[in-house]
């Protein structure tokens, strides 16, 4: 028999059945996304963490690239003319008949071609180079930059081992050529007052 109210009307009490079981994947899906959130956040701060190492990176690729340019302008360039200008000719000047003329003949041949060779690969390499030297986005070849490294460590290694020992050889059986020739490199890079001719 069912209860009824004081007005009548059937009495309904406190619901007996269970409410629908609770999912909690769908009821807390506006929380994943906020956590999902948070990882995309996070995962792009640990990159802006890298910031400022791959600034200093970046500096250091521009002062490299500046001072290679110099390097090659001042340097390089400079050197291959003082030794085939000065250094070269003097030796061969001086160099006894025969065996030891022919010996420095070779020699001067295969140094003067490896300046070439050296400056052909330098001049490949030169516009990627100012381009990372003014921060532009370039693919530098690491394995040309290698070869030109290679080829200039091996000339300059041959030319300490065997030339220059010889040429000191040369030169130094009288004392006039040597100083002539440190004469002449002197002038070469003494600046000529104005109206010098």
């Amino acid at each position: 028999m069912h209860q009824t109210s004081r007005t009548g009307a059937p009495y309904i009490g406190r619901m007996t059945t269970p409410p629908t079981a609770h999912d909690p994947s769908h009821s807390s899906e506006p929380l994943v996304g906020f956590s999902q959130c948070h990882l995309g956040i996070l995962s792009r701060l640990q990159a802006f963490e890298k910031l400022p190492a791959l600034q200093a990176a970046a500096a250091q690729a521009r002062t490299i690239a500046t001072d290679t340019l110099a390097l090659f302008q001042h340097a390089v360039y400079e050197h291959h003319a003082d030794e085939e200008s000065e250094l070269f000719p003097a030796v061969l000047r001086s160099a006894g008949r025969g065996r030891e003329a022919e010996e420095v003949q070779a020699m001067v041949r295969r140094l003067t071609a490896e300046h070439r060779q050296i400056e052909a690969m330098w001049k490949k390499l030169e516009p990627v180079v100012k381009a990372v030297a003014k921060s532009q986005s370039v693919d530098l070849d690491l394995d040309a930059v290698e070869k030109l490294v290679h080829a200039y460590s091996s000339h300059a290694r041959f030319e300490e081992e065997y030339f220059l020992p010889l040429a000191e050889t040369i030169l130094g059986r009288d004392g006039n050529h040597m100083e002539a020739l440190g004469m002449s490199l002197h002038l070469r890079h003494t600046p000529q007052p104005v109206g010098y001719i």
